[in-house]
């Protein structure tokens, strides 16, 4: 269940009695108080017993260096978990200050928090919020689009609130990349690309599903993009990775032993492949698996219903994390250290829950995770899952942390603020959308390396999507390829 209700109007008796109730929250309040403000508080989530929430403030009155924001609960609501802010509840009054890292806004400017609530028989959104005293009416009107303004911490206990944009907007490409076939191979989906930029050259590996809904993995390298859908397909059954199941390719350079590696899942395991030259798509080894006993107890015991998918390995300086998803609202990591690389996995016994969500279609599967190489963010890493909306449809949410081990915290998490989805995405002029799902994919990496770098200043996710109304079993649905570039970053 997600709500999003915009709150910038009140009646004059509302606000004369939240205004004083206010007063007492705001005591400490800076000086300069803001003159109009608006605030758009969305239930995220929510399921018995508790719910997510994210609150977004534009302040349309004179700039301030700090803020607190208050309201009243009307079903005796409770915060149990925030980011992005300093929460005080005393009965139904809650005050959230500022953190240290996003007091400063300036006429216009926005920023935002999220929290966690508990809640027994309602769940009713607020009726009314103040900002620094300040009764919210939205009756102050500036021009211009909100952006993060704030500094990030020195040395940040959460991740930077102005990595990216409140709400981001993507350009797409028409369709890239579609199936080909062979004399072996009648293919009819493409999906799950893998992507690095190697010495000026695109390699681009990716699903394959045939007519008869069975999977493979294929490549393909190209100078330009123009050139994908021309480039001949390399199937990866014809070297000596073998048929079967194998699927969802990811695809870096390991550094330290000089050996490009290929990750993918095979049902009953994660497993890699090596290869010494990246050029030669006919050189990648028979496939190894990650894990000794196979499924981790861990996941064994989470994994309900679902399935375990998506491997993703990113390194930092002394380990290599291994994350994948099980359909049923986890993500999990496993641990090995960069010199024990890929033999440190073991049977699973470090793997732990990295994040979950209690709805699984939040946080569902296709998980990415990188870290910002841009100063001053290189030390946040970003982590971006598929997602399944209300309305049947794949997008991305994402998350931030400040390491591979750390807590994760919603940067554009939910359907009325994602990551990249149908709601904000447009595509050329006077080209119709070739698709309503953004699923399964990855972004344009800074680099080709274990590090798994992203530049949050120019930023493209590598997609697949498929025609509008297609419904065919899944298995069965025409996957196609395409580009996104975001057109708004916040720098």
């Amino acid at each position: 269940m997600r709500i999003s209700v915009h709150r910038s109007w009140l009646s004059a008796g509302a606000a004369a009695a939240l205004a004083a109730a206010a007063a007492a929250l705001t005591a400490t309040a800076p000086a300069h108080a803001a003159s109009g403000c608006q605030v758009d508080y969305s239930i995220t989530s929510q399921w018995q017993g508790g719910f997510g929430a994210s609150v977004h403030i534009t302040n349309l009155g004179s700039a301030t260096t700090s803020w607190t924001l208050g309201w009243t609960f009307g079903a005796g609501q409770t915060i149990t978990q925030m980011w992005a802010g300093i929460p005080t509840q005393s009965g139904a009054n809650v005050s959230v200050a500022n953190a240290s890292y996003n007091g400063a806004i300036p006429s216009g400017g926005s920023t935002y928090f999220g929290f966690n609530g508990a809640w027994t028989s309602s769940n009713p959104v607020p009726a009314a919020f103040t900002l620094n005293g300040t009764v919210c009416t939205g009756a102050v009107s500036t021009s211009g689009t909100p952006t993060y303004t704030s500094e990030p911490p020195t040395t940040p206990s959460m991740p930077a609130s102005n990595l990216f944009p409140y709400k981001l907007t993507w350009n797409s490409s028409g369709i890239l990349i579609n199936p080909k076939s062979d004399s072996r191979h009648t293919i009819i989906s493409v999906k799950d690309p893998s992507v690095v930029n190697y010495n000026g050259r695109w390699y681009v590996y990716m699903s394959t599903v045939d007519s008869g809904g069975n999977y493979g993995m294929a490549a393909i390298d190209f100078a330009d993009w123009s050139q994908a859908d021309s480039a001949p397909l390399h199937y990866l059954d014809q070297t000596a990775i073998g048929g079967g199941y194998k699927t969802a390719p990811m695809l870096f350079y390991f550094a330290p032993q000089k050996l490009w590696y290929l990750t993918y899942q095979t049902g009953s395991n994660m497993s890699y492949s090596t290869n010494p030259d990246i050029t030669n798509p006919a050189g990648w080894s028979a496939s190894h698996d990650f894990y000794s006993n196979g499924m981790p107890s861990l996941i064994k015991q989470n994994i309900g219903s679902g399935y375990w998918v998506d491997s993703w390995v990113i390194c930092d300086s002394a380990n290599c994390h291994l994350f994948s998803a099980d359909d049923n609202g986890h993500i999990y990591n496993s641990t090995s250290s960069l010199s024990q690389f890929p033999n440190g996995f073991g049977d699973g016994g470090n793997t732990v829950i990295a994040a979950e969500m209690p709805n699984k279609y939040d946080m569902f599967e296709a998980d990415n995770v990188y870290k910002v190489v841009n100063s001053p963010y290189d030390n946040t890493y970003v982590m971006v899952v598929e997602a399944i909306g209300s309305d049947g449809h794949r997008r991305f949410n994402a998350w931030t942390a400040n390491g591979l081990a750390g807590q994760w915290y919603p940067l554009a998490a939910d359907q009325s603020r994602p990551f990249l989805a149908a709601s904000n995405v447009t595509f050329p002029s006077g080209t119709p959308a070739w698709t309503q799902d953004f699923s399964s994919g990855e972004a344009i990496r800074s680099d080709f390396d274990q590090t798994a770098g992203i530049n949050s200043c120019h930023l493209q996710y590598l997609y697949q999507g498929m025609a509008p109304g297609s419904n065919q079993s899944y298995n069965l649905l025409p996957w196609r390829i395409g580009l996104a570039t975001l057109s708004n970053p916040a720098c």
